[in-house]
């Protein structure tokens, strides 16, 4: 019989360290769930773009805001705002940065295992 397991964030496997921010990890039941805390003057493209080296952020994100609001800048010139209490899907090929005053707190439950860290760059073989 399978039992329950649990695991805290407040402990996590693994932190990653942005510039004002962290992204903290759980795996679990082979899920990755991952708490972002970004303070307010984060954006995207000067805390992990460094990291990732891609031209905009390429995480497939769905998750919970538990704090805070965020601004959502897409590839194809969209915008929008996050805010606490909202469920959100944010497709690959955007920016974002902390609005206002408040950090920005984020329960990532999809792309938690692979955000801020380094591309994977594609598997050259040759014939």
């Amino acid at each position: 019989m399978a039992k329950m397991r649990k695991k805290n964030l407040d402990s996590p496997d693994e932190t990653r360290k942005l510039s004002k921010g962290k992204f903290e990890v759980v795996t679990i039941g082979g899920v990755t769930v991952g708490r972002g805390t970004f303070q307010p003057g984060w954006k995207w493209s000067k805390s992990v773009k460094p990291i990732v080296k891609t031209d905009s952020c390429q995480g497939n994100h769905v998750g919970y805001v538990v704090s805070g609001k965020l601004k959502v800048h897409m590839d194809d010139g969209s915008e929008g705002e996050v805010g606490q209490g909202e469920a959100v899907h944010i497709p690959p090929g955007h920016d974002a940065w902390v609005v206002g005053k408040e950090p920005f707190v984020f329960l990532e439950v999809l792309s938690a295992k692979d955000y801020a860290k380094p591309a994977k760059k594609p598997s050259s073989r040759e014939p």
